[in-house]
């Protein structure tokens, strides 16, 4: 079964990755693949207290991803699979893409802002002729009528 892999993170466009993916993975009966990645300079601090931030951070990662994996199993039919890898985003998620070969498309979200399309969106379309599959870029302030529409 083909997987759409979509990043969790704190960025509003995460939402409209997230639906997108799961309607696409409706619509083609794949599967969605949720990656969440903990950098690594969340724990520089002693050991002990490094373990607790790292079990904080996987509770928030856990809480997060359930409200979206309930919308994608009530709404959409698709029970999504929590990855959680700890390192810099990029490199993990390109590691993940190599490691699970079921994994069709990488979804990402573009922010709308000033800023740009965000980080990952900018570093990994400069890496995108590396990746063994496409990326599919969902703009951030597409309506929810617009992605069902498209997808």
């Amino acid at each position: 079964m083909r997987k759409f892999l979509v990043v969790l993170d704190d960025s509003r466009e995460c939402l409209n990755a997230m639906r997108f993916a799961a309607m696409r993975a409706a619509h083609t009966k794949g599967g969605v693949a949720v990656l969440s990645v903990i950098p690594p300079d969340e724990f520089n601090h002693w050991i002990g207290v490094g373990e607790v931030m790292r079990e904080e951070a996987r509770e928030r990662i856990h809480a997060h991803f359930e409200v979206f994996a309930k919308w994608m199993r009530d709404k959409q039919n698709v029970d999504p699979e929590l990855v959680i890898r700890e390192g810099e985003p990029v490199p993990e998620i390109m590691a993940q893409v190599k490691e699970d070969p079921d994994i069709g498309v990488l979804v990402l979200g573009a922010g709308t802002g000033r800023k740009g399309p965000g980080p990952l969106v900018t570093q990994l379309t400069r890496n995108s002729g590396t990746l063994p599959i496409p990326i599919t870029i969902v703009p951030g302030d597409l309506s929810k009528e617009r992605l069902e529409s498209i997808t």
